[in-house]
């Protein structure tokens, strides 16, 4: 029968009508990386006292409990306002909500930077959870280099950062082959 309404629709309609597939990545690794990101910082809350580190790879590496109550990079940290918490989470909600509807309009074979929105996607969601909850950003990944730190991280930064280097490799054309 299948056949039959494939030849009364013509060769290529059929493909055309059909449903496009589901789009599992940008559900299920936003998903994965939220439960990542709040279970690491369920972990840090519970056995590293704020303020205070643990050495995980001497010289390079430490687990240093946190709050960042500022934007990215902690932009914002050390200055006051009223309201700070609630118009930080809006504007992380609106970028949310932006990126997401443009990871909607991605066609289905444009992989590479539907991976790269949903990591974005991921990351933004778990740092919102934690703007929401408690009005701060528990960060705790400490890389540094003698007296030279980097700004501490979490799970939900690192999506971020991936993300966005993997969306400018797309943008750059990096996974397009070039005709010789």
């Amino acid at each position: 029968m299948a056949e039959a309404v494939n030849e009364a629709i013509g060769p290529g309609e059929a493909d055309a009508a059909a449903p496009p597939p589901p789009r599992r990545i940008e559900v299920w690794l936003p998903i994965l990386i939220v439960a990542l990101d709040q279970l690491t910082k369920f972990v840090v809350n519970r056995t590293v006292p704020l303020h205070t580190s643990v050495t995980v790879i001497p010289g390079l590496v430490d687990f240093t409990h946190v709050r960042n109550s500022g934007a990215a990079f902690g932009i914002l940290n050390a200055v006051e306002f009223p309201f700070k918490s609630v118009v930080i989470a809006v504007i992380a909600t609106a970028a949310l909500v932006g990126v997401g509807m443009y990871a909607a309009s991605l066609a289905h074979h444009q992989l590479v930077a539907r991976l790269g929105l949903a990591l974005i996607i991921g990351g933004a969601a778990g740092n919102l959870i934690d703007r929401i909850a408690a009005g701060s950003v528990v960060d705790f990944v400490d890389v540094y280099w003698h007296t030279y730190h980097f700004w501490a991280f979490n799970v939900a930064d690192s999506a971020i950062s991936v993300g966005v280097a993997i969306m400018i490799l797309d943008m750059l054309g990096v996974d397009k082959r070039t005709a010789s």
